[in-house]
């Protein structure tokens, strides 16, 4: 790698927190406290909008080992918002209050980030990576009375979902899932797909909906690109015969933005999220 950089060296101060963090208690969850110091401290690193501006100006030099060094960073403190959500599962079920700006940066992220859909009782919601703390199927059936269902392929993180549900959802069409896509028999039925940022094959997926779906569904991919992409996977170009891109929400302070996706093919109207 070149001369470090400010920002450089900031990413392998990072790379180092986080690794630690993930292998410091194989098998358990790490020391709660710095855990989440350095995911809120991650969280306002990725949203500083110096740093988003001295990462353009080093794009261009990045390198294979810089590459690396950005794939695992992702990896990494995925993994640990993914601990993160346990332990906050965790607390509420305990009943101990929770401060952390992670999650308010992402509460707010989805207040933004639906305020336009076209979503109401009618609607049947999946989102695709649900974690331990599903509050985005809890913030949609709450706001709209619409049936959300939440998968997720980690069988503690549903279990743990399904807890937070029955404390915060009393009520609610919420139901949580340890499944994988085809296994879901009403999937024809679904008017809206949302995917995590930190699902790593989420444009698999997609691909893989095409034929599964009804014409009429609507896809939100939460994704970041430049900065943002070291929390989460990026946009990747999809196959134009099955997906259309129709819009790009962009949250400059949230830690991911989305992209809206229809059926190519599909000669109706978007009818969907954002109008």
């Amino acid at each position: 790698m070149q001369t470090a950089t400010r920002l450089q060296q900031c990413l392998v101060d990072f790379h180092k927190r986080f690794s630690a963090l993930v292998t410091s208690e194989e098998g358990t969850l790490p020391n709660s406290t710095e855990l989440e110091k350095t995911v809120n401290e991650y969280a306002a690193f990725i949203i500083d909008e110096n740093n988003r501006m001295e990462w353009e100006l080093l794009e261009q030099q990045f390198n294979a080992e810089f590459t690396t060094l950005a794939n695992e960073l992702r990896e990494t403190s995925a993994r640990c918002v993914a601990m993160l959500e346990k332990y906050r599962a965790l607390r509420l079920l305990k009943g101990e209050a929770d401060g952390t700006d992670y999650f308010r940066n992402i509460e707010s992220g989805i207040i933004e980030e639906f305020g336009g859909f076209n979503i109401h009782s009618n609607s049947k919601i999946l989102l695709v990576g649900s974690g331990s703390f599903p509050m985005t199927p809890l913030y949609i059936a709450q706001q709209t009375g619409a049936e959300v269902i939440g998968i997720d392929i980690d069988a503690e993180a549903i279990e743990l979902g399904r807890k937070v549900i029955d404390r915060l959802g009393d009520g609610l069409k919420i139901r949580l899932e340890n499944k994988l896509l085809e296994q879901l028999g009403e999937i024809k039925e679904l008017t809206h797909i949302i995917f995590s940022s930190t699902v790593a094959l989420k444009y698999d997926l997609l691909d893989q909906l095409y034929a599964l779906t009804d014409e009429q569904v609507v896809v939100a991919m939460r994704y970041g690109n430049q900065l943002k992409s070291l929390f989460n996977y990026p946009k990747q170009e999809t196959d134009p015969r099955k997906w259309e891109l129709t819009d790009t929400i962009i949250h400059p302070k949230h830690v991911f933005d989305v992209a809206l996706y229809k059926k190519a093919a599909s000669s109706t109207p978007l009818g969907g999220l954002y109008e």
